[in-house]
């Protein structure tokens, strides 16, 4: 195993991307049930920057705990370097990835090792390059979660009840805000998968990208309002959450379902009287579920998209990226 020391990247004091800093830190060793990864890509995300910002986006009674000096990231795709005594499944030299202790805010991905709870990994699969399976860890399993299968029994700190995922058919019409992201073009993927008509939701650059994917109808929200077009919806899908969030409402069927990724503003009494259901859940890691979605990689029945690539010593930059938006797919960092 690995001694010594390796590049990372570290926040010392919370700010923009100019507090990102690129230095040596000792190579993490495995504790009980981990494997230590030789990182080949990292996947950025938009809990990277809120960590970066000292979480100020969300409400001090909400946010997890969070120790300076701190290594930022979650998504990681690697190489197993070396394996705990009590781990199963994983050996030296297999290829794996995967979201690391989230919700928590220790994954420390940003680096050119990390220790990974051999749980939240799964073997990559074959045909996916490191790059792009660094990009699904989060967005894909977010997705999973809102639509397919929550998968865990842990509660949200957004709602009370827990998240169910509605049944998605040929009967099913599904709108997706914020298509072209991260989680927008997994969910749209993953709805058209179970054979519903999709609807997408983003500016006039990604048509073609998400008509590729399968969109059926494509609504570009700089020349048109979602809630002026589409209507009798089941399903929205809100991945840009906000202050507007709540006119999405309208273009639901009666006792159809308003999913927010992002929290937005709902008025209680329009969600009553169209008698609507507003669920959320907050993705947590999960190797098995993880394992399927790369099933359906290696079967190319689902892609990712990479917006563009850094070197791990550039992680401002790709900061910088993320801030100017319009993000098609996923953001990633390279490393060695």
């Amino acid at each position: 195993m690995p001694s010594g020391t390796m590049k990372a990247i570290r926040v010392h004091e919370f700010g923009g991307p100019e507090v990102l800093r690129h230095e040596d830190v000792p190579i993490p060793e495995p504790g009980p049930g981990d494997v230590l990864v030789r990182v080949r890509a990292v996947g950025v995300n938009p809990p990277d920057w809120y960590v970066r910002e000292g979480m100020r986006n969300i409400p001090p009674d909400k946010r997890p705990p969070l120790t300076l000096p701190a290594v930022l990231g979650t998504d990681v795709s690697g190489v197993v370097e070396a394996v705990a005594p009590d781990v199963r499944g994983f050996s030296v030299g297999d290829e794996v990835f995967g979201l690391l202790r989230f919700p928590s805010l220790e994954g420390s991905a940003y680096a050119e090792y990390v220790a990974a709870p051999a749980a939240h990994l799964a073997h990559k699969p074959a045909g996916v390059d490191h790059v792009h399976a660094a990009g699904v860890p989060m967005a894909g399993l977010t997705a999973w979660q809102f639509l397919i299968e929550l998968g865990h029994d842990h509660p949200s700190p957004f709602q009370e009840a827990p998240h169910r995922p509605m049944a998605l058919n040929d009967g099913t019409t599904v709108l997706i805000n914020g298509a072209a992201g991260g989680v927008g073009h997994f969910a749209l993927q993953l709805a058209k998968g179970k054979g519903a008509r999709v609807i997408a939701v983003a500016s006039g650059g990604h048509e073609s990208f998400l008509r590729e994917l399968g969109a059926d109808e494509f609504i570009d929200y700089t020349k048109s309002r979602p809630e002026d077009v589409a209507r009798d919806v089941d399903l929205v899908l809100d991945t840009v959450g906000g202050r507007d969030s709540g006119r999405l409402l309208r273009t639901l069927k009666h006792g159809g379902a308003l999913y927010p990724v992002f929290p937005g503003d709902h008025d209680a009494d329009e969600v009553a009287q169209r008698s609507a259901t507003v669920s959320a859940t907050q993705v947590r890691s999960n190797g098995p579920q993880l394992a399927e979605l790369g099933r359906l990689l290696d079967a190319g029945a689902v892609r990712v998209a990479v917006d563009s690539t850094y070197p791990l010593a550039e992680a401002r930059a790709a900061h910088e990226r993320a801030a100017r938006g319009h993000i098609q797919g996923k953001i990633v960092l390279t490393v060695g």
